[in-house]
């Protein structure tokens, strides 16, 4: 639904979403098979890396990270739109989790973790976004520490409201939706001023 609605506001070409789809059953297959990369072993740092690795921030970065190699190989083009390409191949990802068996009727997995995704993949594509069109030192470096930080608060959060800390959940997700939101009223702002003009 975020990725229509992105659309929506947004002129940015989607690059090939069939593509991105593909990956993302690919990634659910491998998934599946493969199972957790780390098993948590009680609420401390091992739960934290679950979540990272396993449920919050590599699924995000991945996509994030195929998307720059295709850019880099111009398959795709540079103003290609990373954080569609990103939602559209999360979403078999998503749709695995919500008929899970073992994850039915969990807010965290059905709630928090797409808003999770969707955080991260609006808000790299935004810190992308700045260093492309501005390239001076002082956009670039506090884009890459910020796009560098984004997925480390995003599974913070996770893992805060797993182990029922939800003020802190709270504080660390509204940390990582705040690129996104930005990045949501840029692009509608840029989309109101060209029609006006």
């Amino acid at each position: 639904m975020i990725y229509f609605f992105r659309r929506s506001i947004s002129d940015r070409k989607t690059g090939m979403g069939w593509l991105a789809l593909l990956f993302g059953c690919a990634a659910v297959l491998i998934r599946y098979f493969t199972g957790p990369f780390v098993t948590p072993a009680g609420f401390g740092l091992s739960c934290w890396l679950s979540g990272f690795i396993d449920i919050i921030s590599l699924p995000v970065l991945v996509p994030f990270a195929v998307c720059v190699m295709l850019i880099a190989l111009r398959y795709f083009p540079s103003d290609v739109d990373i954080g569609g390409f990103i939602l559209l191949w999360l979403v078999p990802l998503n749709f695995y989790y919500s008929v899970d068996r073992s994850l039915l009727y969990s807010p965290l997995m059905l709630v928090l973790v797409p808003l999770l995704w969707t955080a991260q993949s609006l808000g790299l594509s935004f810190f992308i976004g700045c260093i492309l069109k501005y390239r001076r030192w002082y956009v670039i470096i506090p884009s890459i520490l910020a796009a560098a930080v984004l997925p480390l608060t995003a599974a913070t959060s996770w893992w805060a409201f797993y182990v029922q800390q939800t003020q802190i959940g709270c504080l660390f997700l509204f940390v990582s939706l705040m690129p996104a939101l930005i990045s949501l009223i840029v692009e509608w702002s840029a989309r109101r001023i060209r029609n006006e003009e």
